[in-house]
């Protein structure tokens, strides 16, 4: 899987999310927490921009009357018709064995790691002799 350098990490603050175009996919890479997770920016039912929805916890209830919120800042319901997804995995919360969002491995790498590359010229030794230029193979 190649690595695509997208945007400086505090551009995301927590709990803030963001859209990034990959190699013609948008992508939306949400904060929690200081933790960043990637998915698709399409919910699977009908195609809605799931960045555009609420960030939000789930209720959860043990009975009746007694519901509670959980997991605050971790779900993205989809503006169109509120289906919940879970941002850190990008499964749906209603069907979690059958639907789910595209999710990407997101890492932060320090700008001199991205400048230096994985890749280095080949060189060789250069010298002058009576003002010629003498390469070493």
């Amino acid at each position: 899987m190649a690595k695509h350098v997208v945007g400086k990490a505090e551009d995301v603050g927590p709990g803030m999310r963001k859209v990034f175009e990959v190699r013609g996919r948008p992508i939306v890479i949400f904060n929690v927490d200081g933790d960043y997770f990637a998915l698709l920016n399409r919910c699977p039912h009908q195609s809605a921009e799931l960045s555009m929805g609420l960030i939000s916890g789930i209720a959860t209830a043990d009975e009746p009357g007694h519901v509670q919120c959980s997991r605050r800042g971790e779900f993205i319901r989809c503006p169109w018709h509120g289906w919940e997804f879970d941002i850190r995995t990008g499964q749906s919360w209603c069907d979690p064995g059958r639907i789910s969002v595209k999710q990407y491995p997101v890492s932060i790498t320090a700008g001199a790691e991205l400048v230096e590359g994985p890749y280095k010229a080949e060189t060789f030794p250069v010298s002058i002799e009576d003002s010629y230029l003498v390469v070493d193979l």
